[in-house]
């Protein structure tokens, strides 16, 4: 009981990194990349006692160059982040999401 409990208030990575990786199969994981489709892909919810900061680049593959980078200051045993590189044929998605325990 009391890890059940410890498990809903803390930011579990695992878990976050299954549902971001679904939700971006589930948007457009079989799509060429559009740009006209970028916001509609990058909506996602999650649904635990967290704030929620998620960051979304859809960036087409064209030989460019991106480099990103976060910097945070919180309590780690119950906030954390995690970041995912995803890619297909045409384009590339980098999701960071940050959870504040509330």
């Amino acid at each position: 009981e009391d890890f059940q409990a410890a498990e809903e208030t803390t930011f579990v990575i695992d878990e976050v990194s299954n549902i971001v990786k679904e939700a971006i199969e589930g948007a457009f994981g079989g799509h060429a990349y559009q740009h006209n489709k970028v916001n509609q892909w990058t909506t996602n919810v999650l649904g635990k006692p967290f704030k929620y900061i998620v960051t979304c680049v859809i960036m087409e593959k064209n030989g460019a160059r991106l480099h990103t980078e976060s910097s945070c200051f919180w309590d780690s045993s119950i906030d954390g982040s995690w970041t995912l590189q995803w890619e297909n044929k045409t384009m590339y998605c980098i999701v960071s999401a940050f959870g504040l325990s509330i």
